[in-house]
């Protein structure tokens, strides 16, 4: 999908998506997903394969023993999340390395799982949960590679990201929101995941979904795994004012964030 005109007249590049995501996008959407087609194209590119199975045997993860294969990680982790890894490491290699951006990817990989478990208990396309909440900050990437002089200021000013964004607005004329939505539009993601990237900042903030948003449930999503990381307290209060919106029982959001809370605090335990 074309990026926004008007983001291109701003000069600043949204990377092309990488070859071997690109396959990767084209096996997932198959109906019968080919697990030992998918082990070969992520091992058949050395450096992302190495990437995945750092990322696999991580705390994250915990999983028991040492995985030494792609094919091991997918069947102790299944496909989704596998793919969702090597999407995640894809990521990081679209842009220079820097210090600045580790909290940005270390908060993506927990909140893509996150998103994604959440997302297959409530009924919610869990590729399209997971697949957001990867990219759900890469905007800020984004504007890291076009000003590395003066964006890694931007992001130690901000309190938070509504603040980001006006800081953004003001010195870009675009904020990583509407650039992490283009970047995800020239990737191919599901557009619920689109619509996510674009709104989420807008829904952090207010605890509205605006009417524009016409996919909700992954968004919703979004804002269970946000109060997970930043404010666990509010969990109670943002699944009460969200639900409602996106058609989904508060109840039964409640349990879900839980439960992969629960299951994430006990992986890194166990990975310690």
């Amino acid at each position: 999908m074309p990026v926004d005109p008007q983001l291109r007249s701003l000069d600043i590049e949204i990377p092309t998506q990488p070859e071997v995501l690109v396959k990767l996008s084209l096996l997932m959407a198959a109906d019968d997903i080919d697990l030992l087609a998918m082990s070969a194209l992520v091992e058949g590119d050395m450096a992302l394969a190495a990437a995945v199975l750092k990322a696999v045997n991580s705390s994250l993860y915990g999983l028991r023993g040492r995985v030494q294969t792609v094919h091991q990680a997918l069947t102790y982790l299944g496909m989704r999340e596998v793919a969702a890894i090597t999407f995640e490491m894809g990521l990081r290699a679209a842009f220079p390395p820097a210090a600045e951006l580790e909290s940005v990817w270390n908060r993506a990989a927990q909140r893509g799982l996150m998103m994604g478990r959440m997302g297959q208990m409530l009924g919610v396309d869990p590729w399209a949960a997971h697949s957001a909440g990867l990219f759900e900050e890469c905007g800020k990437a984004v504007l890291y590679r076009h000003a590395p002089s003066h964006y890694p200021a931007m992001l130690r000013a901000a309190a938070n990201d509504q603040e980001l964004v006006q800081l953004e607005h003001t010195a870009f004329g675009v904020s990583h929101d509407a650039l992490g939505a283009a970047l995800c539009e020239s990737w191919g993601l599901a557009p619920a995941a689109v619509a996510n990237v674009r709104h989420h900042v807008e829904v952090q903030g207010t605890l509205v979904m605006p009417e524009a948003l016409q996919r909700r449930s992954v968004s919703a999503v979004s804002a269970l795994a946000w109060a997970l990381m930043t404010a666990p307290e509010r969990l109670e209060e943002v699944a009460s004012a969200i639900a409602p919106q996106a058609q989904l029982d508060e109840n039964l959001m409640l349990r879900a964030a839980r439960r992969v809370s629960e299951q994430i605090a006990s992986a890194t335990e166990h990975g310690r």
